[in-house]
């Protein structure tokens, strides 16, 4: 299957068995590539897809309609970052570090569309993306760069979020100790 991957969708249920359902749905109502599907804390489940803008959104729409009641977020974002995918499987190359950035979510559609608009607002390199694993179901993503980049980087990130988001907090750490970053370089 030839697949353009210019867009992801993600849907966060509060439903394990709702969650397989949906996939399979999502899965069969358009073209597109499942990148994720599995549970995590606390008793959640997320089914990424990507693929062509109107697949994904065909996908994700039918993925809602199908997880009502047990749906805690969901996103379609077209036009993905290049740098989210690695960021969410932690191979994203750190070659320079400046000013830390690190916003923290209650779930985990929040962390992903404000790092998407964090990387397209300022000149700033993601490091990670963690999604709710061994951390009570939050998400966070963490980022390098000058610190004025990173300040606006977090200022978009958090305005993005204004309508649909859960934010738990953010900081901005102007002259990090070069120990914050073992974990990701």
């Amino acid at each position: 299957m030839n697949i353009s991957h210019n867009a992801i969708g993600l849907i966060e249920l509060s439903s394990i068995s709702i969650g397989y359902l949906v996939t399979d749905t999502m899965l069969k109502t358009a073209a597109v590539e499942l990148l994720l599907s599995r549970t995590v804390c606390p008793g959640k489940f997320i089914c990424l897809v990507w693929g062509d803008v109107a697949a994904v959104e065909a996908s994700v729409a039918a993925g809602i309609q199908i997880g009502q009641g047990y749906l805690v977020n969901d996103l379609v974002i077209p036009n993905l970052h290049e740098q989210i995918y690695p960021a969410m499987t932690a191979t994203n190359q750190i070659e320079n570090t400046g000013a830390l950035g690190v916003v923290e979510t209650f779930d985990i559609v929040s962390t992903i569309l404000a790092a998407d608009a964090s990387v397209k607002a300022a000149d700033v390199t993601l490091c990670e993306i963690r999604i709710a694993m061994a951390i009570g179901g939050k998400a966070f993503y963490t980022f390098t760069g000058d610190v004025a980049a990173v300040e606006a980087a977090v200022a978009a990130g958090l305005k993005s979020l204004e309508e649909k988001g859960l934010v738990v907090n953010s900081v901005v750490i102007p002259r990090p100790r070069p120990e914050l970053f073992q974990e990701f370089i």
